[in-house]
């Protein structure tokens, strides 16, 4: 069930009143409903898929209550084995025929020619996403982060939580799981900010990056008959359309979190405002990158081990980064450009140079940070060929395409349905988000007078109903 359809119009505010007007007074009962709501929201593209999900969740559930029997060696045991089995999972349904592929080429290349079988297998929308949400819970257990629960039901809601369930933001159980263990109180205020941001977020979907997709789709698909102007526009186009896409989809789900009384943890904190790429990697999909970082990252020595292990923890986060995204030799090739550009900030000890807000307490910011959020914007778009291409060859030519004489060319953008009206929403919406820069989402406009706030809402509600681009699934659903 997508967010940006009918289905949902008509899914969310049905499950919204059954919520909080029949099944409020009791709280295993409104937990029950609550995965029942999900189970029908995931269900909805396939019930086969219903059977992994439930798999996984009593794995890591009863691991969990293992773990708290046994001493340390056999928690360890549960622990590694809770972890094996979900990513052999993982592994089965979304690498199989990537590993079988990449096998047999290698094959191929000394001569040797054979068939082997491989796998017709449909990939399970999201499991990448409540996999590492599941696994972050038995981890947490096995280091005595948090105490296992024994409530089987609050669990199950925690994993299956409609809103993240799909493409997240990827909780963890510290945050999430206690909310669904104490009784839920409607809070108005928390209820009109979530609807906010979903407005905010079905504005970036379905009038900006869905409308982009059209350009976009042309000019990568048509590559090799195109200007260098317009390859790098084509390459503008997909990061704007990639981080509408994507965080639009967070502003929705965290957003419908909030009508339920759930708050998710924040997964874009405004990547392109970014002055370096340490700064960026802080600010984009937050939920993937601290995972990495508290589960993989530190584990391995974070940055207080020798110089030559810095670089392979890096390499390691970004690779399997690149991994995550998918069985592609484009994402680990994403992976190792990011890793490239970020290693000389960590060795130097300069990737946490930019914490604050910027340009804070000022209207606009400085020339020099104008730059540099520019060069950091153009690295990032580079990335984004590699992520967008479909092999490594057809990003390379791109990339070779952008650095051609014809880049000096006026950009072809006759293809592009409401071309105008998406460039006055991208003013819009970066304007919005630069005058909002502290706040949690651009949206976050409660204080401004509220005879603006109307006119505001009334012309996103028109742009989204009269001007939405194709309807386009989301980006991240296919990871």
């Amino acid at each position: 069930m997508l967010f940006n359809s009918l289905t949902f119009a008509f899914f969310l505010p049905t499950v919204f009143l059954l919520y909080w007007f029949v099944f409020q007074r009791d709280l295993k009962i409104q937990n029950i409903f609550v995965i029942a709501a999900s189970y029908v929201f995931y269900g909805w593209w396939d019930w086969r898929f219903l059977i992994l999900i439930i798999f996984t969740s009593f794995c890591s559930w009863g691991c969990g209550l293992l773990m708290q029997r046994f001493d340390s060696s056999s928690r360890s045991f549960i622990n590694i084995s809770n972890i094996v089995l979900n990513l052999g999972i993982l592994g089965i349904f979304k690498y199989y025929n990537f590993f079988i592929e990449s096998f047999l080429s290698a094959f191929v290349s000394v001569g040797i020619h054979f068939q082997p079988s491989t796998l017709k297998i449909i990939l399970p929308v999201g499991i990448s996403f409540y996999t590492f949400q599941a696994l972050s819970y038995s981890i947490d257990v096995y280091k005595k982060r948090i105490e296992p629960t024994k409530d089987i039901i609050a669990f199950f809601a925690f994993i299956s939580f409609f809103p993240l369930l799909v493409a997240g933001p990827i909780e963890r159980a510290r945050n999430l799981l206690p909310q669904f263990c104490q009784k839920r109180v409607f809070d108005y205020e928390k209820a009109t900010d979530g609807m906010r941001q979903i407005l905010w977020g079905l504005f970036k979907k379905t009038v900006i990056a869905d409308n982009c997709a059209t350009y976009v789709n042309y000019v990568f698909e048509n590559y090799q008959n195109q200007t260098g102007s317009t390859l790098l526009c084509g390459a503008i186009f997909f990061a704007f359309q990639i981080y509408c896409d994507f965080s639009g989809y967070s502003d929705i789900a965290i957003g419908t979190g909030r009508l339920f009384g759930i708050s998710a943890m924040r997964n874009f904190n405004f990547p392109y405002f970014a002055r370096d790429i340490a700064e960026f990697w802080r600010r984009w999909h937050i939920s993937l990158t601290t995972w990495f970082r508290d589960y993989v990252y530190i584990p391995l020595g974070g940055s207080r081990v020798s110089k030559l292990k810095i670089i392979r923890n890096t390499l390691a986060i970004f690779l399997l980064s690149g991994l995550w995204h998918g069985a592609n030799s484009t994402f680990l090739a994403w992976g190792l450009f990011h890793a490239t550009l970020f290693l000389p900030f960590i060795l130097l000890g300069k990737n946490r140079k930019y914490t604050d807000t910027i340009a804070e307490g000022k209207l606009l910011p400085s020339l020099r940070e104008v730059f540099q959020i520019i060069f950091t914007f153009l690295l990032v778009s580079i990335g984004w060929v590699f992520f967008r291409a479909e092999n490594i060859e057809q990003a390379i030519l791109y990339l070779q395409g952008i650095f051609d004489m014809s880049f000096f060319s006026v950009p072809k953008i006759r293809r592009f349905s409401h071309f105008e009206l998406v460039k006055i929403c991208l003013v819009i919406m970066f304007a919005m988000e630069w005058l909002q820069r502290n706040k949690q989402h651009g949206l976050d406009i409660a204080r401004i007078n509220p005879w603006l706030r109307r006119i505001i809402y009334t012309l996103m509600i028109f742009s989204i109903i009269f001007y939405t681009g194709e309807n386009e699934q989301f980006i991240y659903f296919q990871f």
